[in-house]
């Protein structure tokens, strides 16, 4: 089997999972006393963890978390990040400018850390979590677009719809972004990929989803106090998250080969 296909089976098992976990019959707040901490058996393929909660519902349930919380940040990000920096490399001049210093600005602290403080500031939940994450994922969307647009305005044929008087809105929509659309949909593939891991971080420090709704990263948190003697309570969590980044990655390297028109004249 191809790597590519596996990892597209992949993301459609986990995109079918976050879509079809609410009509499940799933119970990942139904607590088993006398099933705490217990092995994987029949009806519970992953076992149960330190309340008796059975740990593949749970793991389903987080799949649905990780999926709306990533295309979430992703979209918002996306939108915003072309939208400001296709204007500021459009227009030059001084808003270009403030453009530059705001993302020198944004890009003068490590990602991670921003989001950690803007998490902690707003609170936890899955809301603030999303409005957090694409509080610092607009910066890439921007920097890229920008550069892009810098590098095809200047074309014959944007010149000519210049020349022709067609207004600025017209000519970002119809001959400046199909251009850019192809680098911003890979960084879009990898930016996804980061959202997984900064939300399952973020959960993991009990800044992003709250108890008792069920998070990939909460679950690594509280299954860590029981490594020793529950290690399924880490390992299901952890080697779902790391299957689908991986996975992730892999068709975003892929979609970017496709994409790139010098490579495959190459």
């Amino acid at each position: 089997m191809r790597t590519p296909f596996a990892a597209g089976l992949l993301l459609a098992l986990w995109v079918t999972m976050a879509l079809l976990a609410p009509h499940l019959p799933l119970h990942p707040e139904r607590i088993a006393l006398a099933s705490i901490l217990g092995g994987p058996e029949v009806g519970a393929w992953l076992g149960y963890d330190d309340l008796g909660r059975p740990v593949l519902d749970r793991l389903l349930v987080g799949a649905r978390t990780s999926c709306w919380v990533a295309a979430g940040v992703v979209g918002v990000s996306l939108v915003a990040g072309t939208l400001l920096g296709s204007l500021g490399a459009y227009l030059g001049g001084c808003w270009d400018r403030a453009l530059v210093m705001l993302l020198d600005v944004f890009m003068a602290f490590p990602g991670i850390l921003l989001a950690i403080a803007l998490a902690g500031l707003l609170g936890p939940g899955i809301g603030n979590l999303v409005i957090a994450l694409s509080l610092v994922g607009w910066v890439g969307f921007a920097r890229l677009a920008r550069a892009q647009v810098l590098s095809v305005k200047q074309r014959e044929h944007v010149q000519a719809a210049v020349a022709l008087g067609s207004p600025r809105p017209y000519i970002l929509r119809r001959h400046l972004l199909p251009l850019i659309a192809a680098p911003l949909v890979v960084e879009a593939t990898f930016a996804m990929a980061a959202v997984i891991v900064a939300e399952a971080g973020l959960s993991f420090l009990g800044l992003g989803v709250q108890p008792p709704t069920a998070s990939w990263g909460s679950m690594i948190r509280d299954g860590v106090r029981y490594l020793l003697v529950a290690p399924h309570l880490v390992l299901a969590p952890g080697v779902a998250l790391f299957l689908v980044v991986l996975s992730i990655n892999l068709l975003g390297d892929r979609l970017r080969d496709r994409l790139d028109v010098r490579g495959a004249r190459a």
